[in-house]
């Protein structure tokens, strides 16, 4: 039972939605004691770290042609930015309502495949953006009539950025790119640049102590095993299946705010909710030839 697990796909998809919405309470948690950058920092290095490790022990080469780099940077920079917004919005936001908007990833991704690839919109294609930003507008109407307008933004600048990122993974893995090293890359850049923000934020630096190193431990464990399940499961099983399960990111979250925060939502949020996973699922099917 346990080998047939560790062997289906879904099994890995669940799992890293589980963790990916625990990385988003730690978020939230951290949120009180840590700037963005800082928990940005604290996310990626342990992936970092792991990578790391596993380099030095297998003895696997860092090395890259000039063009292959150049995407790499463009890939980790898109990543990169997108991470940032997406904790912006997780601590200013209702947890479902960031994931949710990060989640728009999809939807941004059709059009910039279809932008790239110079294709005219088939009429699918034009059904699933109508749904995704149908979706997007009831979700942030509530947004720009309240302080948090700017959350709203970062949150759908995370997802627009996300779908960046994802467009120049494909293309790394179709240069037959190792997703380790495409993982490792980003981990460096990420935590470099977060390390930069730090460096220049205003505020002292938050030193660890017992009171919050389980917020960091966690954040870095959970993000780290959510990538992992991730990764395994969009390399073991069919795109659409993995694509559709990873929503469940989204009711993890909305649970887990739920009995933390006591975070209610309106009936018109969870309608927009499910308008943008039903986007980025038909966006899933529409689009063969690209691996979210």
């Amino acid at each position: 039972m346990l080998e047939r697990l560790k062997q289906s796909s879904s099994f890995w998809m669940i799992l890293a939605c589980f963790c990916f919405a625990i990385m988003g309470v730690f978020v939230k948690l951290g949120s009180q004691q840590f700037s963005v950058a800082e928990l940005v920092f604290y996310r990626c290095i342990a992936g970092l770290a792991g990578i790391f490790v596993v380099v030095l022990l297998q003895g696997k080469t860092l090395k890259v042609n000039l063009p292959m780099f150049k995407l790499h940077m463009s890939r980790c920079v898109a990543g990169f930015i997108a991470l940032l917004l997406y904790f912006y919005a997780i601590v200013h936001l209702a947890l479902p309502t960031a994931v949710t908007l990060s989640y728009t990833s999809p939807l941004f991704l059709t059009l910039i495949t279809i932008f790239y690839l110079k294709n005219k919109l088939q009429p699918r294609q034009t059904l699933a953006i109508l749904i995704g930003f149908v979706g997007v507008v009831i979700l942030l109407k509530p947004t720009f009539e309240s302080a948090q307008w700017l959350a709203g933004l970062m949150g759908l600048g995370s997802g627009l950025l996300s779908g960046v990122a994802y467009f120049n993974v494909n293309k790394l893995g179709q240069a037959g790119e190792p997703e380790w090293r495409t993982v490792f890359y980003f981990s460096l850049v990420s935590t470099t640049g977060a390390a930069i923000l730090m460096s220049l934020q205003d505020a002292p630096l938050t030193f660890l102590n017992l009171n919050n190193i389980w917020i960091v431990a966690g954040l870095g464990v959970s993000a780290t095993i959510a990538q992992l399940g991730m990764t395994r499961a969009y390399s073991r099983g069919k795109t659409l299946t993995v694509a559709s399960l990873a929503y469940l990111t989204v009711l993890f979250a909305t649970v887990f705010a739920a009995l933390l925060w006591d975070e209610q939502l309106s009936w018109a949020s969870y309608i927009a909710m499910a308008l943008i996973a039903a986007c980025g699922i038909l966006s899933s099917a529409f689009k063969k030839s690209v691996r979210l």
